[in-house]
C-alpha cells in the first residue's frame, strides 16, 4: 500500500482501472507525499483515490465533498455553500474562491420580521423554503477544477457515485444528529429517508441513496451547469417555492462563483491568508492573531494561563469588529484596510492588559452597541477539508449548509441550505442605520467559516487549517494557529488541546480537558467563565521546514487524516 493511516485504520478501497489510466505516469521530477484531512473517513479516501491516480489538491476536494453529501448530510453539501484557498505550488499565490450562497432576487428587507415587525424567533426560520439561498458549492468547485484540475471532472464523483448506489454505514455522530430536539421529520422526503417506519436510522445500518446517485450521475456527466439549469434546478425551485420561499429558476441559473483576492497578514514570521469577505473568518483570524502577537510582545515568559488570558482578550476585541463591520463587501463598504492595518492593531493591542480582563470590548471605530444578533445556538453543521497534492498545491475548504439538515428539504437526494438566516434579521443596528449584514436581493449572508493556509518564509505551505463551528469558528483557528506557528506545537497535539472561545461575551472552556483548569485563574483575572462542549471538526495539515507532512482531526468527531504517494503522477 502506498497510504499511511494517521488517525484511522485505511478502509478498503477499490481503485478501478479507469482512473489510473487518466494521467501519465513521469520519471523525472519525482512526486512529493501528499495528505488528506477530511471530516469522515470515507470522505477521506475519496480524496486519497484521487492523489493516487495523479489528481491535484482540486480533484481531491471535489470528490471528498460529493462524499461529504452523502455520508455527513447533516453539515454540507451540494444543497449549500462554500469557501475555498487554494495554492498554487508553481506560481505561489493563494487564491480565493467565494461559493457563498446568495439571497433571491425578490427577497425584502423585512423577510425575517413578524407582522408586528420583530425579528423572527431563528429557529423558526430554518425549516421550509424562506431560508433557503442559492447553493454555490458546486459552482465553485467546477471554476476551481477549470484553473487547477487534472483528472476529468466525471471522474471525482465516481466515488461518491458508488457510495450512494451500494450503500453506506450509518456513523454514530449522524446517527444522533438524528436525534437532537428539532423538528428534523417535518418534511419528506428527508423524514421517509432518515425516519423510516417513523424511527430514525441507527449507527451501523446501511443506508443507500439512489437519488442522490442520480443527481450526481448527471451532473459528472453534463458539468455543473446541470445543477444550475434544466431538471435539477426545476426541482430545487418547486421545493422552495412550495415551502414559502422566494427562488426562482433565473436566480439558479444567474449564480456565479466569485474568485477574490485572499487577506493576508504577515504574522510570526509567516503570511496568513484567509477569506475575504463575505467570510469574517479570515479577517477577524487575523485580527485576533495580530492583537496576540503584539500583546504577547510586551509579556515576559507568560504562563499558560498569561497566554490563554491574552488569546481570549485578543477574541474580544476582534468579534467586537466583526460584529458591528462586517458584511458582503459588494453591497456595504466595510473599512477593511483600516481593521487590518498597523496602526489600527496597534491602538488596538494596547488594550489588553495581562492582569485584568478589558470585559466586554467595544468596536475599534465608533461606541455603538453590537448590533448582531446572537439568536443562533446551535451550531452542529458546517464542515471543512484540507488537502495537499504531490505538486505541492494546497486546498483549505470549509462548507456547510448552516445548521444541522439544513433548512431540512431534501431534493434529488441532498439537503437544501438554510443559510439566509446568517442574515441580521433586523435590518436596523443599533443606532438605527442600515445593518451592513441586513438581507439584500443578490448579497451574500456574513460567514463565520475561515479556512487558513500559512505560508512560510519560503513561500511554501506551512499549515492548511480550518474548521466547523458556527460563529466559534474563528476562535477554534485562531487558537491553532497560535499553537503551531507561535508555541510550536505539532498540528494534532493543536487540535487536541482544549478550546477557548471568546466571542466578546463569556469566555468558554471545553470541559473535560485542561482548558477547564485554567477557570479559576481566569475568573480571577475578571473572566466570566462557563465550561462547556466544544467540539470543533477541525482538520489541518503541517508542512515542516524540513519537508516532512503531518496531519491532525478532530477524533471527538469522525475526522481522519491519511498520506499519500500518488501511483500515477503528472506535474
Amino acid at each position: 500500500m502506498t497510504s499511511k493511516p494517521i488517525a484511522f485504520s485505511r478502509l478498503t478501497v477499490l481503485f478501478g482501472s479507469l482512473l489510473l489510466a487518466l494521467v501519465t505516469a513521469r520519471a523525472d521530477d519525482p512526486p512529493q507525499p501528499g495528505m488528506v484531512a477530511a471530516a469522515h473517513p470515507l470522505a477521506t479516501e475519496a480524496g486519497v483515490e484521487m492523489l493516487e491516480a495523479g489528481g491535484t489538491a482540486i480533484d481531491a476536494a471535489i470528490a471528498i465533498q460529493a462524499v461529504l453529501t452523502l455520508v455527513e448530510p447533516q453539515s454540507s453539501g451540494i444543497g449549500g455553500g462554500a469557501f475555498l484557498l487554494h495554492y498554487a505550488s508553481q506560481s505561489a499565490r493563494v487564491q480565493a474562491y467565494d461559493g457563498r450562497e446568495t439571497a433571491p432576487s425578490a427577497i425584502e428587507p423585512d423577510h425575517f420580521l413578524t407582522e408586528s415587525g420583530t425579528p423572527m424567533n431563528f429557529l423558526d426560520a430554518v425549516p421550509g423554503g424562506q431560508a433557503v439561498g442559492v447553493p454555490g458549492t458546486l459552482r465553485m468547485l467546477d471554476r476551481a477544477h477549470q484553473e487547477h484540475g487534472a483528472l476529468p471532472w466525471e471522474a471525482l464523483f465516481q466515488p461518491a457515485i458508488r457510495l450512494a448506489e451500494q450503500g453506506f454505514e450509518v456513523t454514530p455522530r449522524l446517527a444522533d444528529m438524528l436525534r437532537i430536539d428539532l423538528p428534523l421529520d417535518a418534511f419528506e422526503p428527508m423524514a421517509g429517508y432518515f425516519f423510516p417506519d417513523g424511527e430514525p436510522v441507527s449507527a451501523g445500518m446501511t443506508l443507500t441513496n439512489p437519488g442522490l446517485a442520480e443527481t450526481l450521475t448527471h451532473i459528472a456527466n453534463h458539468g455543473a451547469d446541470a445543477f444550475y439549469e434544466g431538471p435539477i434546478a426545476e426541482s430545487i425551485v418547486a421545493a422552495v417555492q412550495a415551502n414559502g420561499g422566494k427562488l426562482t429558476q433565473d436566480d439558479m441559473a444567474g449564480y456565479q462563483a466569485l474568485e477574490r483576492e485572499p487577506v493576508c497578514r504577515s504574522i510570526a514570521d509567516h503570511s496568513i491568508c484567509g477569506m475575504p469577505l463575505p467570510s469574517s473568518g479570515g479577517m477577524t483570524v487575523l485580527q485576533i492573531l495580530s492583537l496576540l502577537e503584539r500583546a504577547s510582545a510586551e509579556v515576559d515568559d507568560p504562563t499558560p494561563l498569561t497566554r490563554a488570558h491574552l488569546l481570549l482578550e485578543a477574541s474580544r476585541l476582534g468579534f467586537a469588529d466583526r460584529n458591528e463591520y462586517l458584511g458582503d463587501a459588494d453591497f456595504v463598504e466595510v473599512p477593511v484596510d483600516t481593521l487590518l492595518s498597523n496602526d489600527y492593531l496597534t491602538e488596538r493591542a494596547a488594550l489588553i492588559s495581562p492582569t485584568q480582563s478589558l470585559g466586554t470590548a467595544s468596536p475599534g471605530l465608533n461606541e455603538p452597541d453590537s448590533a448582531m444578533s446572537r439568536a443562533k445556538q446551535i451550531n452542529h453543521s458546517t464542515s471543512h477539508l484540507s488537502v495537499l497534492d504531490a505538486r505541492g498545491n494546497a486546498v483549505s475548504m470549509t462548507s456547510s449548509i448552516e445548521m444541522p439538515f439544513g433548512s431540512r428539504l431534501m431534493v434529488g437526494g441532498f439537503l437544501l441550505n438554510n443559510q439566509l438566516t446568517d442574515f441580521r434579521f433586523d435590518p436596523e443596528a443599533a443606532d438605527g442605520r442600515p445593518h451592513p449584514n441586513r438581507v439584500q436581493p443578490g448579497k451574500r449572508p456574513l460567514s463565520s467559516m475561515s479556512p487558513v493556509i500559512a505560508l512560510d518564509a519560503d513561500h511554501q505551505p506551512r499549515l492548511i487549517i480550518g474548521s466547523p463551528g458556527g460563529t466559534r469558528i474563528i476562535g477554534y483557528v485562531a487558537q491553532r494557529m497560535a499553537d503551531v506557528l507561535m508555541a510550536g506545537d505539532d498540528v494534532q497535539t493543536a487540535i487536541e488541546a482544549g478550546s477557548l472561545i471568546n466571542r466578546n461575551d463569556v469566555t468558554e472552556l471545553e470541559a473535560d480537558t485542561p482548558a477547564e483548569t485554567l477557570r479559576p485563574g481566569l475568573e480571577a483575572l475578571g473572566h466570566e467563565v462557563e465550561i462547556r462542549a466544544l467540539t470543533s471538526g477541525l482538520h489541518g495539515i503541517e508542512r515542516l521546514p524540513d519537508g516532512q507532512i503531518r496531519g491532525g482531526a478532530d477524533l471527538r468527531r469522525e475526522g481522519v487524516v491519511i498520506e499519500v504517494m500518488p501511483r500515477v503522477y503528472q506535474k
